[in-house]
């Protein structure tokens, strides 16, 4: 086993490793609301969560392309595997940090991040038009989307089931948020899991073992694998977060904020193929569904330090990509 191909296959179990971190990091997306309303225990509410992903994954690769070979100039040199190593060290060492904090921060900014941060280290062509339509543009709309359709989609609900009995709806409500817990699930597999096929894909390329920029099927299988098993192993400092710190929801709540944030992602990933954050959408539709009883019921300063993370993932993340990469390149050269 030559060194070339020893360094492709560290990469790939890297880039398998943040595909764990991602599932267990991102588990509360899918489950903590349905959670929180008791419609579902945490673990049943994982298994259902790992086995959702691991289908959502195995749907479609368009996201992957776009993350692979729509950030950076794809590289066909020794150079692109260092640049792909740093990239998800960086995206790592973010997700590590977040998830201590119990801050919902986005995996997908963080690899994104690292993959710029690392480019631009290596003095690597960025394809800035690029980031911005597929990157910045989609963080700045879909939490906007989150947040009005949230709002919007409460409001119907509530002016629908305005003189049903409290108890009996909650109850068909809980057993609604098992559907829209499965179709967040199922998003999340189609947005992030694509994210680590892409990454992985790019270094399959850069290495010189394809020789076209399509998902190999033993990829979209191991990344589905590995992202299904990361949302088993949860993630409960987050799940507190996102379950019960914005606000506390009632059934029907979580069952508009997960539909709404589940029908964003599924459209994304399959209409536009473009990297969205599951952390994002879900977090502003639970403002926005938090937001009919009155403003002040959403607990804003918790808010204001989930969007700070949000802020800075982008640059953090590319930083410490950034630094891995100069380390790397001493050590290697």
């Amino acid at each position: 086993m030559d060194a070339a191909f020893l360094a492709l296959v560290v990469i790939i179990l890297v880039a398998l490793a943040f595909d764990y971190t991602n599932g267990f990091h991102d588990a509360a997306n899918a489950i903590a609301v349905a959670v929180s309303t008791k419609a579902l225990t945490a673990r049943a509410a994982l298994t259902l969560a790992a086995v959702m992903n691991l289908v959502g994954a195995l749907l479609s690769t368009e996201v992957a392309e776009t993350v692979g070979a729509g950030i950076i100039e794809p590289p066909a040199n020794g150079q692109g595997l260092e640049i792909v190593f740093a990239a998800l060290i960086g995206a790592i060492t973010w997700n590590m940090i977040t998830w201590w904090y119990g801050l919902p921060s986005s995996s997908s900014h963080a690899l994104i991040g690292g993959l710029v941060g690392a480019a631009l280290a290596a003095a690597h062509a960025v394809q800035w038009v690029g980031v911005l339509t597929n990157v910045i543009v989609p963080m700045i709309v879909s939490p906007l989307v989150g947040f009005g359709l949230g709002y919007l989609f409460m409001v119907a609900i509530l002016w629908t089931f305005r003189r049903a009995h409290v108890s009996r709806a909650n109850r068909g409500f809980r057993y609604a948020q098992i559907v829209s817990a499965s179709t967040m699930a199922l998003g999340h597999g189609m947005q992030d899991a694509q994210k680590t096929m892409g990454i992985i894909t790019l270094a399959l390329f850069t290495a010189g073992e394809i020789d076209t920029f399509e998902v190999p099927f033993w990829v979209v299988l191991a990344a589905a694998a590995a992202i299904s098993a990361g949302t088993y192993a949860g993630g409960f400092r987050i799940m507190r977060t996102m379950g019960r710190r914005i606000i506390q929801l009632t059934p029907a709540g979580g069952f508009a904020a997960q539909t709404v944030a589940s029908s964003v992602m599924v459209t994304t990933a399959t209409v536009f193929a473009v990297p969205i954050s599951t952390t994002h959408i879900i977090t502003t539709s639970i403002m926005g569904v938090g937001s009919t009883r009155r403003l002040s019921a959403v607990r804003w300063g918790v808010a204001g330090n989930i969007v700070a993370a949000w802020v800075v993932t982008l640059p953090a993340a590319a930083a410490v990509a950034a630094l891995v990469y100069v380390v790397t390149d001493l050590l290697v050269g």
